[in-house]
């Protein structure tokens, strides 16, 4: 399923991945949102020289994948919101902020569209959904340490599950 996204009026293109149950962003459309650039295959060349961590693990960030455009199915480098949050970072813009806010909402929305559209039934398919919630709320742990700097869940926070003490009522 493809499908387009706007982002303060300008249009990215994504691509739902049925099988990891997440989106995929064209690269290049981000890019140009927030850098405004007029070359952005040019911005994402100079962004990889400048960032030799990001320049290793772009094949693992930035599949390619099977897009539909204007002038037809194109394959383009996209990213999951997890792979451009990393690539955000690379990025000196204002916009980068609210961007991250509206992946958020993107996530949101379509999994709000899972839960109203599964009607799950049976185990199997509870098993599914709860591990897409699961891997929902995963993904938004990491996004809050990553942009805090601090572990959610630290020994400081965590109570081991005391199996002998009985629940008082």
């Amino acid at each position: 399923m493809s499908n387009i996204k706007l982002f303060e009026s300008k249009q990215i293109r994504s691509v739902w991945n049925e099988q990891e149950e997440k989106w995929y962003f064209v690269v290049e459309d981000v890019i140009s949102v927030l850098t405004d650039s007029a070359d952005p295959k040019q911005y994402v060349k100079r962004m990889r020289q400048r960032d030799p961590a990001l320049k290793k693990g772009w094949v693992q960030i930035v599949p390619t994948l099977a897009v539909n455009t204007a002038g037809g199915i194109q394959k383009m480098g996209c990213s999951d919101a997890n792979g451009l949050l990393r690539i955000i970072q690379s990025i000196p813009s204002p916009k980068a902020e609210p961007f991250k806010r509206w992946l958020a909402k993107v996530g949101a929305e379509r999994l709000k569209e899972i839960t109203v559209n599964a009607d799950t039934q049976g185990f199997d398919e509870n098993k599914r959904a709860a591990k897409a919630g699961g891997k929902i709320a995963s993904d938004a742990r990491k996004q809050l340490e990553l942009k805090s700097g601090k572990k959610v869940v630290t020994n400081q926070n965590y109570l081991p599950e005391n199996k002998n003490k009985k629940i008082e009522e």
